[in-house]
């Protein structure tokens, strides 16, 4: 009995847990640019309505071309992420042009972190969307 009241509490009181019933945290490949023989420029938004802000929140990328093979894997930087509001962040993807890019997977979220807090499970509240020429999956 102990050790089931122990697990309950544990469950109710977890950081994680409160975080991923308080929102979600949504990031939209908004716009892939090109200009003049550059990199790509892709612009994400992220929305957090998590609750809290995160101070940490990284993301490994796969990049695929229009065949579906995986052109090049990279990691963005996407903190800090603030609580309750849309932020802007601009990343480019060296050696592709942006009509080569069918699709952006997410195969891992490197680091997420709210302020003052412990590494949580990212992939449980976040949505991801496209308004981009390309997909964004997980």
């Amino acid at each position: 009995m102990k050790q089931l009241l122990l697990a309950a509490a544990v469950f109710l009181f977890n950081p994680t847990h409160v975080l991923a019933q308080d929102g979600t945290l949504t990031v939209e490949l908004n716009k892939l640019a090109q200009e003049d023989g550059a990199a790509c420029r892709a612009f994400f938004l992220f929305r957090n309505d998590l609750g809290r802000s995160l101070e940490a929140f990284e993301m490994s990328l796969a990049i695929l071309d229009q065949d579906g093979i995986i052109d090049q894997l990279l990691t963005i930087d996407a903190a800090p992420v603030p609580v309750a509001r849309t932020t802007l962040k601009l990343f480019e993807f060296p050696d592709i042009a942006c009509a080569d890019i069918s699709e952006i997977l997410l195969h891992d979220i490197v680091a997420c972190r709210p302020q003052n807090g412990e590494e949580m499970a990212c992939f449980d509240v976040l949505t991801l969307t496209s308004k981009a020429s390309a997909r964004l999956v997980k």
